[in-house]
């Protein structure tokens, strides 16, 4: 007779193919997290190189970019300085041209300027006649011209033209003794030289005079000597 034991329950084999299965199934599900560190990792050389040659071509980009400026810069300061020399020379041009048409002016009406100071010497700028001469006068004078030459200044060969010519004993240098026509200029231009008439220093006056100079030293010596040796 066999007695079967109670209380223990065998537990039934499991086939081979099924814990295989199991096993494959914890591979898989490991999978995606080993493939997220891959993914992780260093990037490809491939990249790296692509990176740098992109990173050259914009640097030669940005250069030629700043050389384009630079000749454009260029070009606008000397096209500057171009237009500035041009105003400058414009303008000087029309000062010139002002002046030039000023004195062309100025010169028909010397001749009736001379009238007037003659007229005006002899007494007979009187009237309406001197009022209309007043007034050229004025004109004249705010267009820039002005008058020069006086008796008793020095010669001055570039504003004085010599008519006539003598001697003097009170003169030490050639001088300008009497004012026969008065010059004229505007700014810096003349319009007509004064033409004077010159006197000299008297030849030997000036030996004359350093004799009596000498004489006067002299006797000033000997008066402080107490006169003459042979007193």
């Amino acid at each position: 007779m066999t007695e079967e034991t109670g209380g223990f329950d065998e537990k039934p084999d499991v086939p081979q193919e099924a814990a295989q299965s199991d096993a494959a199934q914890s591979r898989d599900d490991a999978a995606p997290g080993a493939g997220s560190a891959e993914e992780a990792g260093p990037a490809p050389a491939g990249d790296k190189d692509a990176k740098g040659a992109q990173d050259v071509a914009l640097t030669a980009q940005l250069d030629q970019v700043r050389t384009a400026l630079n000749e454009r810069t260029a070009d606008l300061q000397r096209l500057q300085a171009e237009y500035q020399n041009y105003r400058r020379r414009v303008e000087r041009d029309r000062v010139a041209v002002k002046e030039v048409a000023s004195a062309n002016l100025l010169s028909e009406l010397l001749p009736v300027l001379d009238d007037i100071g003659r007229a005006r010497e002899h007494g007979e700028l009187v009237g309406g006649f001197k009022s209309v001469a007043e007034s050229l006068e004025s004109v004249t004078q705010k267009m820039g011209l002005e008058q020069f030459g006086e008796e008793g200044e020095a010669f001055d060969p570039t504003v004085h033209e010599a008519l006539m010519h003598s001697y003097a004993p009170d003169v030490t240098e050639t001088t300008c003794v009497a004012i026969l026509q008065p010059g004229y200029r505007i700014g810096e231009r003349t319009l007509r030289p004064a033409r004077v008439a010159v006197a000299e220093p008297q030849p030997g006056a000036q030996g004359a005079k350093g004799e009596e100079a000498s004489g006067a030293e002299g006797k000033t010596a000997d008066e402080e000597n107490g006169g003459p040796e042979g007193s």
